[in-house]
């Protein structure tokens, strides 16, 4: 009597992945939704008699703005350099990789430090400045978080973990969606103010 081959083995669940895709749509709808009413209320205020959205005298400077959004491109850069190296089983690179995505993002949280510093924006001052607070500090509160993230990723990985592929691609895919929003953030904020 002859035994029955053995079953195929099971499909990868990636749990993860589908978990950080499930996060970032939320992400991504909690910023449509701010978004929505910043732009709304923004309308509502140049339809006054005042006719003004951001107030007197208040400068939000371009060059760190523009610099924060230089290096989240330059993040999703590194974070698929990790994804490339990680698949090869290259640990070095890995590391490398997740290192600069973290040194960047941390670049990118003190960029948006610097603007709150040079800013004269009271919390009290009407409308935008609630609002220019509520966006960019949950922004930044999602960077910390993305940041937080590459370090679960880089101990995880080069821990000892190096098939654990689907963290460095969920990563990834985290670091993208987060982009995606940031870029939006960064044209109604701190474009069009």
């Amino acid at each position: 009597m002859q035994a029955l081959p053995a079953a195929a083995p099971p499909p990868p669940r990636r749990q993860v992945l589908v978990g950080t895709a499930l996060a970032g749509v939320a992400v991504t709808m909690l910023f449509g939704g701010m978004l929505a009413v910043w732009v709304l209320m923004r309308e509502r205020a140049l339809d006054t008699e005042e006719g003004t959205w951001l107030p007197d005298g208040v400068v939000i400077p371009d060059v760190p703005a523009n610099i924060m959004l230089i290096g989240v491109s330059a993040l999703l850069l590194f974070a698929q350099w990790a994804v490339h190296a990680a698949r090869r089983g290259d640990r070095v690179h890995t590391g490398l990789a997740l290192g600069l995505v973290a040194l960047v993002g941390l670049a990118v949280i003190n960029a948006q430090a610097y603007i709150y510093n040079q800013i004269d924006l009271p919390i009290g001052e009407g409308p935008y400045p609630g609002m220019f607070y509520a966006v960019t500090g949950t922004m930044t509160a999602a960077l910390v978080v993305g940041v937080v993230f590459t370090a679960v990723t880089a101990f995880r990985f080069l821990g000892g973990r190096t098939n654990d592929r689907e963290l460095v691609a969920a990563h990834a895919l985290f670091w993208y969606l987060l982009a995606a929003v940031f870029s939006a953030v960064w044209l109604v904020v701190y474009v069009t103010k």
